[in-house]
This record gives structure tokens, C-alpha cells and sequence, in this order.
């Protein structure tokens, strides 16, 4: 039912019914704390497991693989075509059974294009993940990474504007 609803009532809505495919989720489930922004062409599996807080910005075409708890929290964006991925399997185990592992997006966290976050990452509040990188390990907060495997390459620093 689910993928029915937002092939046909959400992909192909413009941007500004956000508030109609924020309702949609609430009715499928998803915690919604606040109001978050999410584009027509985001998909989200299983959104009954999903948490969106205040203002967090899922972009064009990402993917939330929701097998696992995901928690996107206050400010957030996972840009175009990110991919947030909470199963896989386990590769030493002749019967590759499926691993399921939540995903925690701090706050004000940047998740750059296309970038991959694996099952189990937990991303501290205002990392940011650069453009392509593969995420197989928790970020702390404020942490810049990039590169596959995503590897730290600096330290944020906020300013007020």
C-alpha cells in the first residue's frame, strides 16, 4: 500500500505540497516532530520506522532503505541521490543472512550527493559527509569525511551568519 501511496500521491506532486507528503507518512507512521521537507521524488521503504525532526531536508531521488530505525534529526540534509541503507548482508555466512541496522543523522548534519551511509552509522551532530563517499563507520560530531571508505579529512566550523 505504501509504495502504491507515494508512487500516486506523492512522486509527482510539486515541491510546495511538502505538507501533503509530510500527512502521508504521519498516516504510514513515521514520527514527524516538527516540520520537515521532503522532495516529491525522495523514497522512503518503510516509513513506519522513519523519525523526521524540525526542518530536516530529505533531497531529489535520495533513498532512505529504512529496514532498520532511522532518525533524521533537527536541520539535517541528505542531498540529491544520497543513500541511506539499512540492511546488507552477512558475507561470511554461506546462507548471507540480512543484517538490519539503524541509521542516527545528527543535527545540522550534511550528507553531500550521492554519498552511501551504511547500516549502524550513527552521524554526530554538524558532520558533514562529502559528495560520493561511503559511510561504513559512526561519525562524530563536527567531523568532515569523504572518500570510500569515508576517512576524516577536517574539522567543522560553524559561524552565525
Amino acid at each position: 500500500a505504501w509504495y502504491l501511496v507515494w508512487l500516486f500521491l506523492m512522486s509527482w506532486t510539486p515541491k510546495c505540497l511538502n505538507r501533503w507528503r509530510v500527512f502521508l507518512f504521519r498516516c504510514f507512521g513515521a514520527k514527524i516532530h516538527g516540520r520537515p521537507f521532503v522532495f516529491p521524488s525522495a523514497r522512503v521503504y518503510v516509513p513506519w520506522i522513519v523519525e523526521f525532526y524540525r526542518s530536516a531536508c530529505l533531497g531529489p531521488n535520495c533513498t532512505v532503505y529504512s529496514l532498520g530505525r532511522v532518525i533524521l534529526r533537527e536541520r539535517c540534509v541528505i542531498s540529491q541521490e544520497a543513500y541511506l541503507c539499512g540492511g546488507s548482508h552477512d558475507f561470511d555466512s554461506r546462507r548471507n543472512p540480512l543484517l538490519v541496522g539503524d541509521i542516527d543523522v545528527g543535527k545540522d548534519v550534511f550528507i553531500g550527493a550521492r554519498a552511501f551511509v551504511l547500516p549502524g552509522v550513527t552521524l554526530g551532530d554538524e558532520a558533514v559527509i562529502g559528495a560520493m563517499s561511503v559511510v561504513t563507520k559512526d561519525v562524530a560530531a563536527k567531523q568532515i569525511v569523504a572518500g570510500n571508505p569515508a576517512r576524516i579529512i577536517g574539522q567543522r566550523q560553524l559561524h552565525e551568519d
